[in-house]
Order: structure tokens, then sequence, then C-alpha cells
């Protein structure tokens, strides 16, 4: 896949009209969205999507003549939303218990399980929060992904709750608000890590990747860097654990990113060190930035699914933005084959190490 088709808008068929997908966005294809969009009941006259994704759900609701909210964190599903929807849907870029207080009468949550415990909980907390007195939260997981803890969560911060669906390992819920909402307690945690005899703290929010603990993986791909990078791009940085060990020595850094999540850990942890940018790839850079070395810890998932058009865009994204002999370092599990699509790219590729992951370097020649 080249970058110019990752970063191509595609419109999908739907009730009353289409909507816009593209790689790397969530929800398209997807049966949690699509039982979910199919088999929730209007009430009242507002709704707010925690989890929308490309906006199955979102579309939904505005079919049901509902105003619609949608809060939404990644860079790549936003594009899709405001595409689609215009100024007809509220789409903010936002965390999903960030929610106006007492502000809807529907929430509609597909259950985020792959962020994380922590991270649906408090989307569940945020459901409670914005939802007025007799208010409905619709709910959609599965079984096998702590469904019937969240469910049972939801009862005891809301009220009584009623299991409508059963489809396999999916379930499908609808809840009423009966009861205050519980306080919002602090989200942000933080840890410290040394490296290269320097001691650095990381603060993070739920969901991010590896939060708690720097991966072994970055930690793989830092210790292979040289000390002399110029001006360093990180692609998919997260919540900064190669772009904050590199401050020094770097002439400058930017970091992008998809979740907004990360970005708001990124910024609070590089401060003024670092560029951050709420990014789908490379989309939030200016056509002629070019960089000096690259650097990648490449997701492989969108959701649930493993795919490698991301990571490929990221690829993709390295070759255009290096300079004529800049250099694109990148760790991966040791199985996923990125060799064919760096050479497919780079003239020069190599294998620089190989343990838990591998850290392969691609070379831009002029």
């Amino acid at each position: 896949m080249s970058l110019e088709t990752y970063h191509t808008l595609r419109k999908i068929p739907v009730k009353g009209g289409f909507l816009y997908t593209k790689a790397g966005a969530r929800g398209s294809q997807d049966p949690a969205y699509e039982l979910l969009a199919d088999h929730l009941e209007p009430h009242g006259q507002t709704a707010l999507d925690l989890n929308p994704g490309i906006g199955l759900v979102t579309n939904a609701l505005r079919q049901h003549g509902l105003r619609v909210q949608a809060i939404e964190t990644s860079r790549a599903s936003l594009r899709c939303l405001e595409a689609s929807f215009g100024a007809s849907v509220r789409v903010t870029r936002g965390l999903p218990w960030e929610t106006e207080p007492d502000s809807t009468d529907l929430v509609a949550l597909v259950l985020p399980a792959n962020r994380g415990t922590r991270f649906v909980e408090l989307s569940l907390l945020g459901a409670a929060r914005a939802l007025r007195a007799g208010g409905r939260l619709w709910m959609f997981g599965s079984k096998n992904k702590g469904f019937e803890h969240y469910f049972r969560l939801a009862q005891d911060w809301l009220g009584y709750g009623l299991l409508v669906r059963r489809d396999g390992p999916f379930r499908l819920a609808v809840v009423e608000k009966e009861k205050p909402a519980p306080v919002l307690p602090p989200v942000w945690r933080s840890f410290e890590w040394e490296f290269s005899g320097q001691k650095l703290l990381f603060s993070y929010l739920p969901g991010v990747f590896s939060g708690g603990q720097v991966d072994p993986g970055s930690a793989m791909l830092l210790r292979q860097l040289p000390h002399d990078l110029g001006h360093v791009l990180d692609i998919g940085g997260g919540y900064g654990a190669l772009s904050c060990p590199l401050v020094g020595r770097a002439q400058c850094l930017t970091l992008l990113e998809d979740d907004w999540a990360s970005v708001l850990c990124a910024q609070k942890n590089l401060g003024e060190q670092a560029c951050v940018l709420h990014s789908d790839v490379d989309e939030a850079l200016t056509k002629d930035q070019l960089f000096t070395t690259v650097i990648t810890n490449p997701p492989f998932h969108v959701g649930d699914l493993v795919v490698l058009e991301t990571a490929t865009a990221f690829i993709e994204a390295a070759y255009a933005r290096l300079e004529r002999g800049g250099k694109f370092y990148l760790v991966a599990n040791r199985f996923l084959p990125y060799e064919p699509l760096l050479e497919s790219c780079f003239a020069t590729v190599r294998t620089v190490a190989v343990d838990s992951h591998k850290v392969l370097m691609a070379q831009k020649l002029g």
C-alpha cells in the first residue's frame, strides 16, 4: 500500500447515505459497531458516541433523529468522522472520561477492551457522568473480554440494566441512570526509567501503549542508535519512550502520534523540548519537512485486528521524510515481515540487532 493510498478516504454505503473510511481507522466491517448500530433504540433528544471509530453508530443515532456528539481519540478516525458528518455531528477530539456532566439522554459505547481495563472503566464513568437522570447507556462488548465485569460496574454506577442481545461471544445491554455518578478519580500516573545513566520520569494516561514501563522493543532500539542523530522524526511515538532519552542528542525532535491520550502524555513528558503533533502517520507535517533520522516502534493492530497497513505507511512516510543519506531505524517483533517492505523503498537495509525483537536500519541514498 502506497502512502497516498493509505491517506485516501473511501466512501462506504450505510443506511441513509455513506460514510468515509480509510486505512488505519477503526470500525469498518467490525461486527461490534454493526450490531450496536443495528439494535440500539433511541431515547430522548441528544446522544453521545464515546468510541465512534468511523461513525457507524454515530450515523445510526443520527438516523433516529438525535443530536449527536462523537468523542474520538484517533486522528485517522477523526478524519473520517469530520469528512462524513461535517457540521451535522459535533465531532470532538477528546478522552472518553472527559465528558460534560448531565449533558445527554443516551450514550452509545463499543467497549474499547483492547485499551485495557482501566481505560474501559473510565469510559463507563464518562458515560455515567454525561447522562442525565433517566438517560440510557447502550453498551456492546464480548464476554471473552470482560463484558460481564463492565456490565456489573455500569449497573453499580447507574442503576437497572437489561441484557438485550446475545450473538456468539457478543453482548448488548442497556442501563438506565438512576443514581448520581461517582466522582472522576485522578487519571495520571508516572514511573521512572533509567537509560545510559540518566533517570527519566514518564507520565502516562490509561490506554497508552506500554504505560508504566518502557517496552523491551523501544529499549532495544534506543541502544542501537548512534550518538549524533541530527533532526529526528519519531513516527507513532506514543508517550515519548523513544524521544525523551534523545533530548540533548538530537538537534531537534518531532513526534507524531495518532492517539490523543498518547499525544497528551508526550506533550507532558517532553514539554518544549520537542514538537508533538496529533497526526495520522505524517499527515500533520508540511510537505517540505525532512529529517536526518527517523525512528519508530510501529503498531501492528487496529483495534483487535493484526494489520500491517499502518506500519507499511510508516515505512513509506519514513522514506518520504528522510534527507538524502538519512537513516531509518525500526524495531519490531521478530515474526513481522518488514524486511521486504523496507527493501521495496530503500536501497540499503540491514538487521542491526536481534533478541526479543529485531532492529532494522534502512538508509536513503542520494
